[in-house]
Parts: structure tokens; C-alpha cells; sequence
């Protein structure tokens, strides 16, 4: 067994897969969590996620021997600060934030000495609910998860790490901060804008009822992550908004590019376009 006490810190999607992930391979005795919403920290628990609800996050941390934070990453400075001092020495703190530079800060300023004892990670799997209704020990199995490790960090803490991201099934991988947000604003943080543009543009019309009446499929598949968790990705958007709008440059440039194709009525343009995004699409499937 990996871990005698987990303490999970946003007992959501991601917080509460995790634990059910961890609590289905065996490497975990007890699981506590804690959260800002007492009906869904009492749906964790009647849902056996965890083992038992800790008042604030404090009293989840303390004697835990894995500290996850998985709440939205506007909270992360104060949790870190609060939690500081009861963090034993062989206590390893983790995360599940999508942006790592201000995670990465907000742990410096609030773990201050213990810093070496958190171990950043960015599971790259998700979905459009959120929750512990939505979580499942599935979630996690056969994804990426991202680390990026901190100098301070010892080879021990980082295994620790590891060894639970690797228990819920997930493919580590490892990078620098910088290069993880630049990435995740191209194939993540971008998409997820667009989504909530579409709809938000759409159900803003006169006739956004008969709009949504007739939408199928393909607007149900480019919309799905617009169901995401609005706070989260606000504050991910926020965080991470100098990559994302670099991203959102490059976008409008190539939404001009089809805007003159369109104009021009280049029907050869336009196919070209679209059968070179086919094929780059169709090319990645079968590796994601």
C-alpha cells in the first residue's frame, strides 16, 4: 500500500476520481476530503469516494501522507497557506490545477520551507460535468498526466508522485511549467473559449430557442466542453492569459485566412484547408 491517509482538497471530478482511482488499485487505507460544498462532500462520502469529511482543509492535511489539491486555482494560495503548518516532514503534496506558473507561486509564497514537499501535476483528463457525481476511478486510466517537477523537490517526493498518478492508471510525463501552459493554451484553453464563445453568441439571438431546436450533432460535439465548470475555467482563462491570447491570435488569423477563401468563393482553398485538417486530425486519433 502506497499511502495510509489521502487527503483530498476539492472533492470534484477530478479530486474525486482520483480517490476512487486510488481506493480500486489498493494504494490507499484511508481517503478524507474536504470542500466548499457541504451537499457534495456528503455525495462523496455516501458514494464511498472518500472515507470521511474533514471540516476545512487544514484538518484534511494534517497527518496525511498525500495532500491532493483539486480545487479551482484561484483557491490555491490560501489552501497553501493554510495548510503549511501542519505538513509533516514526509508529507507530499500534489495537484491537479490545468495552468502550473501560478500554482507554482502560490505554492512558493504559502509552503514557503516546505515547498520541496509539493510536486506539481496537470492530469490532461476531464470531462463536461463536474462533481462528485461525475467522478470515476476510470477517469484517469490510459491519460497523460503532466508533472513539473520543482528544483527543490526531492527524487523521493517526485516517485511518491508518481507512483499515485501511475496507480490511477495515467502516463506520466514531465516538462517545465513555462512549456506546459504554452502547450495546454493551444489544445485545452483555447477550445474550451471557443466552446463557450459558440453558445454564448448563439443563445444571445432573437431566435436562439429555434437555433437550438435545430442544432445537432456537430454542435453538440463542438459545444460539449461548454458544459465545463465556469468558475474552473475562468480562473485557468485568467491565469494562463498571456498564452491564451497569443493562441487567440493565431486562431483569428487562420479565421481570416477562411474569411478571404469564403469572400473569393475558393472552393479548391477551402477544400485543401479542410482535408489538410482532416488528415492532421485523423493522424492524432489513434496516439490520444
Amino acid at each position: 500500500m502506497l499511502f495510509e491517509r489521502v487527503a483530498v482538497i476539492g472533492v470534484g471530478l477530478i479530486g474525486g476520481s482520483f480517490a476512487l482511482a486510488l481506493k480500486a488499485a489498493g494504494a490507499c487505507a484511508h481517503v478524507v476530503g474536504t470542500g466548499r460544498n457541504p451537499a457534495n462532500v456528503k455525495l462523496a462520502l455516501e458514494r464511498g469516494i472518500i472515507d470521511s469529511i474533514a471540516a476545512d482543509a487544514v484538518a484534511a492535511a494534517h497527518g496525511a501522507d498525500l495532500v491532493l489539491v483539486a480545487a479551482p486555482v484561484a483557491q490555491f494560495p490560501k489552501i497553501f497557506k493554510d495548510i503549511s503548518s501542519v505538513l509533516n516532514p514526509k508529507t507530499v503534496v500534489t495537484d491537479g490545477g490545468s495552468t502550473k506558473r501560478d500554482v507554482i507561486a502560490a505554492a512558493k509564497s504559502g509552503l514557503g520551507r516546505k515547498i520541496a514537499q509539493f510536486v506539481p501535476a496537470h492530469p490532461i483528463a476531464g470531462a463536461e460535468k463536474s462533481g462528485a457525481s461525475a467522478a470515476s476511478a476510470e477517469l484517469f486510466r490510459g491519460k497523460r498526466v503532466i508533472l513539473t517537477p520543482l528544483a527543490e523537490n526531492t527524487d523521493s517526493s517526485v516517485r511518491k508522485v508518481e507512483a499515485a498518478w501511475s496507480a490511477c492508471g495515467a502516463r506520466i510525463s514531465r516538462m517545465a511549467a513555462e512549456a506546459h501552459d504554452a502547450l495546454l493554451a493551444a489544445v485545452s484553453h483555447l477550445p474550451h473559449l471557443l466552446a463557450y464563445a459558440l453558445v454564448h453568441e448563439i443563445a444571445a439571438r432573437e431566435n436562439s430557442a429555434e437555433l437550438f431546436a435545430f442544432a445537432a450533432s456537430g454542435f453538440r460535439d463542438f459545444t460539449r466542453i461548454a458544459s465545463s465548470h465556469p468558475e474552473m475555467w475562468r480562473d485557468i482563462c485568467v491565469a494562463n492569459r498571456d498564452h491564451l491570447l497569443q493562441e487567440l491570435k493565431a486562431y483569428e488569423r487562420e479565421l481570416g485566412s477562411i474569411r478571404k477563401l469564403l469572400e473569393a468563393g475558393d472552393a479548391a482553398g477551402l477544400e485543401k484547408l479542410f482535408a489538410e485538417a482532416r488528415a492532421a486530425r485523423d493522424k492524432w486519433i489513434p496516439s490520444s
